[in-house]
């Protein structure tokens, strides 16, 4: 391939120069960038990308092995405009676990990325929330994938039911016929998409084991996705079925007292995801897993509310909104 055969955009991307303290301190600047796409990449114009908890957090310093200066973002939907014979034109989506961390990624007005890594875009959902879709049914896709995908018959049971990943996993193990059972830090009801009816423990007010054992006659969980961490890693560990599993994607502290002889004695299993450590294509691997659960209409994309779109020019807002912990799905569109 001569380089006549390759297209150059200038793109605006939104760069993050050097690390800052805290979310308030970020300075994103607004610059240009010419992108050139190797032979199997893909260059795309994007029309949305969504903003999530671990774009802030590598832009704090968190994350040891986050690169500056860089263009933030994991997540992002758009159009193919230049790569190999039969990609343009095509509208795709896509997630990955090193864009906007370890290089440049999605909060821009284009982007290079491996022909593997993108997922075609259903017709029925719009580029707004095509580009919610991304980390957290990664997330919870890949810790089904690795635990093993529910079953009918299988109970599974969400911690931080209300949480993007949580509802994900919901929408995945009702898709799949198994039952799930929820547990809130307080009173409120299932928020999410479901295809089945949610049973919902409030942690607060419940021993959510005891309430677990009673609704499953006795034989807990086959399936805890614990999307909150220590917090509930007792309850979680109490709530399972013999040779049960456990899904871990998050810590507060990280330090847990752990029970060996009831574990072993258990047959448990416990599985750790980080969706940092999957790349572009791995990534693409795991989206088109769940491709025939959105053209089916059994998984929907997260609702997008028009207050929580941002111009690249506001994207410090939109950071920020994430950092405060907003329930709402956060898009930056170029």
């Amino acid at each position: 391939m001569s380089p006549a055969d390759t297209k150059t955009v200038e793109a605006r991307c939104v760069r993050l120069n050097v690390k800052a303290e805290n979310a308030a301190a970020l300075a994103p600047a607004v610059e240009r960038q010419t992108l050139t796409r190797g032979p199997n990449d893909l260059l795309i114009e994007v029309k949305a990308a969504a903003v999530n908890p671990s774009d802030v957090k590598a832009a704090t310093g968190l994350m040891p092995y986050a690169v500056f200066p860089r263009t933030p973002g994991r997540d992002y939907a758009g159009v193919v405009i230049d790569g190999p014979a039969g990609t343009i034109g095509r509208e795709v989506f896509g997630s990955s676990g090193d864009l906007g961390i370890r290089r440049d990624g999605t909060h821009a007005s284009h982007l290079v990325v491996e022909a593997d890594a993108v997922v075609e875009k259903p017709r029925t959902v719009s580029w707004e929330e095509a580009a919610g879709i991304g980390v957290p049914f990664v997330t919870a896709m890949e810790g089904f994938r690795r635990a093993g995908v529910p079953k009918s018959g299988e109970t599974v049971l969400v911690f931080g039911v209300n949480g993007k990943v949580g509802q994900a996993a919901v929408q995945i193990a009702t898709w799949q016929g198994a039952r799930v059972i929820g547990v809130v830090r307080k009173a409120e009801a299932y928020e999410g998409h479901a295809n089945a009816p949610i049973e919902v423990i409030d942690a607060s007010a419940t021993d959510v084991a005891t309430r677990v054992r009673e609704l499953t006659g006795g034989k807990g969980a086959d399936i805890v996705f614990n999307t909150v961490g220590d917090p509930y890693f007792q309850a979680a560990h109490k709530s399972l079925a013999l040779r049960g599993r456990q899904i871990l994607i998050a810590a507060i502290d990280r330090i847990v007292q752990f029970n060996i002889l009831e574990f072993y004695r258990g047959q448990h299993t416990y599985v750790g995801i980080d969706t940092l450590g999957l790349s572009s294509a791995a990534t693409g691997a795991v989206l088109r897993d769940l491709g025939p659960g959105f053209a089916s209409g059994h998984l929907k994309p997260f609702p997008i509310k028009a207050n929580a779109i941002y111009p690249l020019e506001r994207a410090k807002e939109a950071y920020v909104a994430v950092a405060g912990s907003s329930r709402d799905r956060v898009i930056l569109k170029p």
